[in-house]
């Protein structure tokens, strides 16, 4: 069903939100066990949330928009009263004290959340292979990855445990794992949803996004998230307004990078992206071929600034204030030491990264140069939204991977984000929509538009949907 169903089906009697929790908790039950997107299932807070939006029910108040949805939360994102570890063993035993901004305006909306799932830890890696409490399987094919940072979350959704989900984009983390897991994922203007009670991984890049199986589920929790929020200072004032209707064809003034389609772009994926851009011509759509002449040197750029602000984030986990200091009479080198020995390897690299990086005499060589690139790419893009009034091309230069086969390569799993890192490095939305996939390996295209076009961006996207149901 989608949110619309829920809430037809709600005002109708024909279900009640109890037993879509019961029915989602049961899901969650059966398909764990092979998926592993979940590290805490809510249970009886779920149903209590439940239960609440039944007694509106009985009461015949009005419904709030997301009455009975039952959604998941990626393990960065604060629930009051429940374990939050970011896949760490770092936070192993951290409860939260307080709901995050994103997930106060879920339960006013009256969204039952379900659980927390899977993730790379602290957000670092492409394929949730990196979880300090195993991987996530990808529940389209259970023998490749889900993608990543947030492939638990993307996973509940395509398995059938939950309806929508929140994730947390920093290079690609929300439209990756959609397009590996077949479901649509989008990544919002930077500031547009608060930040506010979300483990930090690179402050400047962190964006909190929504999964769904439509495009308007995704819209339908975008439009509820978004906002100003007095306790982040980067988010802006910010309405999003009704719901859009899909874009007219014709209307769309679609650009193609060119750098999208070079070496390192699996065939099977630039066909079934060339394919989908065909049909989008056939219905009137004008494509033009647009240069984003510093997507080179993007992803370079990225890692620089990702690993620096990384390196400051994790500055906290000294053992004192979080962590698994235990004998209280040790020096504090020693509690900081046995701490950091906690972080898994792709944590600890991105540390070592990020503190060369920013360490005297490397500064101006590596982030300050880093920080020129994303000038520049900024100009980029500027340039190619002159010419056009969207963007689009593929999610990932690969098919979903079997798992193991690029853990222990980091350089080669930082290429899967090569066409990702761009709108984050620009503060620009991204949506990730299936298109199609070969031999049961999902295949997702990736739609961007300017800063707040957020209404284009999903009308957009809406069209793309309705093209690829048609075939």
């Amino acid at each position: 069903m989608t949110i619309r169903d829920i809430q037809e089906g709600l005002k109708n009697s024909s279900f009640s939100a109890r037993e879509l929790a019961l029915a989602s908790l049961e899901r969650i039950k059966t398909e764990e066990p092979h998926v592993h997107a979940f590290l805490e299932v809510t249970g009886e807070k779920a149903l209590a949330q439940a239960q609440e939006v039944d007694d509106i029910i009985s009461r015949k108040e009005e419904l709030p928009p997301l009455a009975g949805v039952s959604c998941s939360l990626k393990d960065a994102i604060l629930l009051e009263g429940v374990r939050c570890t970011a896949g760490s063993r770092m936070l192993e035993h951290y409860v939260a004290p307080y709901d995050a901004t994103v997930v106060s305006r879920l339960k006013r909306a009256g969204a039952v959340i379900v659980g927390k799932t899977n993730m790379d830890e602290f957000g670092m890696g492409a394929s949730t292979e990196h979880s300090a409490f195993g991987p996530t399987h990808n529940p389209r094919n259970l023998s490749v990855v889900p993608g990543g940072s947030s492939g638990g979350s993307a996973a509940s959704v395509a398995a059938q445990e939950c309806l929508v989900s929140l994730g947390e984009d920093t290079g690609g983390s929300v439209r990756l794992p959609a397009s590996f897991c077949g479901v649509v994922g989008m990544k919002p203007t930077y500031g547009t949803v608060s930040r506010s009670g979300i483990i930090a991984l690179a402050s400047s890049l962190d964006q909190v996004g929504p999964f769904g199986n439509s495009v308007e589920d995704c819209e339908r929790v975008f439009q509820v998230i978004s906002g100003k929020d007095n306790m982040d200072a980067t988010s802006i004032l910010y309405e999003y307004g009704d719901i859009a209707e899909p874009a007219s064809a014709p209307s769309l003034k679609i650009g193609v990078p060119r750098e999208y389609f070079a070496k390192g772009l699996d065939p099977r994926v630039s066909q079934i992206i060339k394919e989908t851009l065909d049909k989008l011509s056939n219905a009137g759509a004008s494509i033009i071929e647009v240069s984003l002449p510093s997507t080179a040197q993007a992803l370079a750029a990225y890692y620089v600034i990702n690993t620096s602000e990384v390196s400051s984030n994790l500055a906290r986990y000294d053992g004192i204030r979080y962590g698994n200091a235990s004998e209280m009479d040790s020096s504090f080198a020693e509690v900081l030491m046995a701490n950091r020995e906690v972080f898994g390897n792709e944590v600890r690299r991105r540390i070592m990264l990020g503190t060369f990086a920013l360490s005297a005499g490397y500064y101006e060589a590596y982030y300050k140069t880093a920080q020129e690139v994303r000038k520049l790419l900024r100009d980029d893009f500027a340039k190619a939204f002159s010419q056009a009034n969207v963007l689009m091309g593929p999610v990932s230069p690969f098919l979903p991977f079997p798992l193991g086969e690029k853990k222990e390569d980091p350089l080669s799993m930082y290429l899967v984000d090569m066409y990702t890192v761009s709108a984050n490095l620009t503060g620009i939305p991204g949506i990730s929509v299936p298109v199609g996939s070969i031999e049961n390996l999902p295949v997702g295209i990736q739609i961007m538009t300017p800063h707040f076009q957020e209404r284009l961006l999903f009308s957009t996207a809406k069209t793309v949907e309705q093209i690829v149901k048609a075939r």
